[in-house]
């Protein structure tokens, strides 16, 4: 296949120019951007230590989304299944992709699938854009004949994995905006506000009340000493992720997340969600089933519940089933644990998994709203309190002793 080419040049107006272009030789490079009425500056081909480089820097070229990923999947899928070789396929995907790294990422695929190589054995050679699942349905799509069927299902998967995680962004963009504002709301208040109305009773040589005093301490403990207070926030934050990352301190904090009162459940149910469409949507592609839990596994996210996945796939290796330890577990919801049983002995595990993934999808959409439209105003309430008593224990007695003088 023609090598790709990264180029530098001035377009007719002067003004400069980059980008990839595709052609049989570096003069046949230069004169097909010729043709497009540009001066070239600087040509070099892709080689192969550039391709290294485009799977293993994040940034190299631009990042390639999870929609881009899906829209590129889609398409695949209708060119394969309209019985379009899979090269050719591949070479309109190039021609069409407008992301620069994806853009050259497939070309290495196509140059590859063209020399030799299984589909999916291209594709796991970047393994930054494509990942584990996608790599394992692809070969198992190969395998079965089934390629077109396959990469339909992956771009529902894709797209379904980008809705639950941009509602989940959306619901706890709010909440934290609002966290946010108040913080610097008060920090604004003790640190600016507060030191002023200290100076005015300090003037008037009047004794503050009880709580007012408190106020005013903790005002001037905040302006003395807030690069201790920064510090401090900042080992505690420190200390706290390594915690949570370590080997030893996540399995216990993922096991605290389920028990929030709020968020656990909703936690739970993020993680359950994934689980179920990953597995259902692996198994239908013709993915092993013990390939395909140990893939859905590393996608929950939670120990606990990975813990629970493992002993149930230990148990498929005994030849038993998978809803016997899930339900022992204690970790995953009595419908769901009920609905894998009827699946297994029916026969119709994958379409029952998907199932239970549009259901638990539908109770995460609900929940967060639900969530979302009683935060709002609970923090409205927290930062009304919050000023209103500041108010009161500043405001008022100085009107209090403003009043006195007026008598």
């Amino acid at each position: 296949m023609p090598p790709l080419y990264d180029y530098k040049a001035l377009s007719a107006d002067g003004k400069p120019a980059k980008g990839i272009v595709e052609a049989e030789s570096q003069k046949a490079a230069r004169t097909k951007l010729k043709k497009q009425g540009l001066m070239v500056t600087g040509i070099t081909e892709k080689n192969s230590t550039q391709r290294s480089s485009t799977s293993s820097v994040p940034f190299f070229g631009g990042r390639v989304s999870g929609a881009e990923i899906a829209a590129m999947t889609r398409q695949l899928a209708s060119l394969i299944k309209a019985n379009i070789p899979l090269v050719e396929a591949l070479t309109a995907m190039v021609d069409q992709t407008e992301n620069e790294r994806l853009k050259v990422i497939l070309s290495q695929v196509r140059q590859d699938v063209n020399e030799g190589s299984s589909f999916a054995k291209a594709l796991a050679t970047h393994p930054k854009v494509f990942d584990s699942i996608f790599v394992n349905m692809i070969e198992a799509g190969e395998s079965s004949g089934t390629l077109g069927l396959v990469l339909l299902r992956l771009a529902d998967l894709k797209e379904a994995q980008m809705r639950l995680r941009s509602k989940v962004i959306g619901g706890m963009t709010y909440p934290a905006l609002m966290m946010g504002v108040a913080f610097v709301l008060m920090l604004g208040i003790f640190t600016f506000v507060i030191p002023q109305m200290q100076k005015i009773f300090t003037s008037m040589n009047k004794k503050m009340p009880p709580i007012t005093a408190l106020l005013m301490s903790l005002s001037e403990f905040i302006v003395s000493y807030w690069y201790l207070i920064a510090l401090s926030v900042g080992l505690f934050l420190f200390f706290f992720l390594k915690f949570i990352r370590s080997a030893g301190g996540k399995p216990k904090w993922d096991a605290f997340k389920l028990t929030l009162p709020i968020m656990g459940p909703l936690i739970r149910l993020i993680a359950v969600t994934r689980f179920a469409n990953t597995l259902g949507t692996l198994l239908s592609s013709n993915v092993p089933i013990l390939a395909a839990m140990n893939i859905a596994k590393n996608l929950v996210g939670n120990v606990p519940i990975e813990r629970a996945i493992t002993d149930a796939r230990e148990n498929i290796t005994e030849g038993q089933s998978i809803a016997d330890p899930l339900r022992k577990s204690g970790q995953f919801p009595p419908m769901m644990i009920h609905m894998i049983a009827i699946g297994e002995k029916t026969g119709e595990l994958p379409a029952m998994l998907k199932n239970i993934a549009d259901t638990y999808e539908e109770q995460v959409n609900t929940k967060i709203d639900a969530m979302t439209s009683l935060l709002e105003p609970l923090m409205i309430i927290m930062m009304g309190g919050a000023v209103a008593v500041i108010v009161l224990a500043v405001f008022v007695p100085l009107l209090d002793i403003s009043n006195i003088n007026q008598r």
